[in-house]
């Protein structure tokens, strides 16, 4: 069983197909044939059900296809151990974040890394925690900025928290504001237009629940958008949103008001998989996300602090 292998395994089972596999690997089709025989021949069992319309996994293919992530991962982190021991100027760092996190802080983590590290490639995954957490744990990605922990077990994966933040309602500063005092109620904010974010933000599952929790419903005038294009719609005077406190720093056409005694809050942390020592670059991305989500937490005041 050797490296080759197993890649070509992993791009088969990803793909369900030998002939699109062949052409992403740049084999011929005989040859990955070959190598998917003969590690079938090595282990002793068939790891494909092969169909005319497709190739699938039979269930030593499920079993192995996980550590054989796992194996090619850890290959491709000692290649890059090594090169950095032989003083080579270069590395890799594939980060993870959340939808929310990618307009905000993690546009300032790349920036202030890539200026600082610019012979490092990046390499970035955008998704919820739940899918982050998957893929730092398939090896695919060495850190992941997430914004929720009950999915991640301490056996798996290290979570270090960044920041508290809180959702606050943002309305054009165009227009006039939505109330006169320094916050406003749940109540009160479901009583206005909402635009409200996509179902797979884990954002809309925490606004959702927090209005089921008082019993209200929110008026909506649109649902469904992306994060950045809610900031747009809000500025132009569609509606108002629930959002991150984080998103207000450099947005001068949105004002912001925190909700008053509202559970609406989330912990930032950062996730890298347990047992498994981060080479020289993640450590310095390590530091580079700490320090940044402290300058941003000091920018924005109240409505968010480090995580203690």
């Amino acid at each position: 069983m050797n490296l080759d292998q197993l890649a070509s395994f992993v791009e088969v089972a990803r793909l369900g197909n030998f002939t699109r596999a062949a052409e992403n690997l740049h084999l011929a089709q005989p040859s990955l044939s070959r190598q998917i025989s003969s590690l079938e021949q090595d282990l002793g069992a068939e790891l494909f059900q092969r169909a005319r319309s497709g190739s699938s996994l039979t269930t030593a293919g499920e079993s192995l296809l996980p550590l054989a992530r796992r194996m090619l991962a850890d290959a491709d982190t000692v290649r890059r151990e090594l090169d950095e021991l032989a003083g080579l100027r270069r590395g890799r760092v594939r980060l993870g974040a959340t939808p929310t996190l990618c307009i905000s802080l993690v546009a300032e983590v790349l920036s202030a890394f890539h200026a600082a590290h610019p012979a490092i490639e990046l390499h970035l995954s955008e998704h919820g925690s739940r899918r982050l957490l998957e893929e730092l744990g398939a090896g695919e990605l060495d850190l992941a900025i997430v914004t929720s922990s009950e999915t991640a077990p301490p056996d798996r994966f290290t979570l270090t928290p960044l920041l508290v933040e809180e959702l606050v309602v943002i309305s054009s500063a165009g227009a006039p504001p939505v109330t006169r005092g320094g916050s406003i109620t749940l109540d009160e904010a479901g009583r206005l237009p909402q635009i409200v974010l996509s179902a797979s933000y884990d954002l809309r599952g925490a606004t959702d629940a927090a209005f089921r929790a008082a019993g209200l419903e929110p008026e909506v005038v649109l649902e469904g958008a992306e994060m950045d294009a809610v900031l747009r719609f809000v500025e132009r005077g569609l509606g108002v949103a629930i959002v991150p406190a984080m998103v207000l720093i450099d947005r001068p056409g949105l004002r912001g008001v925190r909700l008053e005694d509202s559970t609406l809050a989330r912990t930032i942390s950062l996730a890298r998989p347990a047992g498994v020592a981060p080479t020289a670059a993640v450590t310095v991305m390590q530091r580079t996300v700490a320090d940044t989500a402290a300058a941003l937490a000091a920018r924005a005041g109240s409505t968010m602090r480090t995580a203690s």
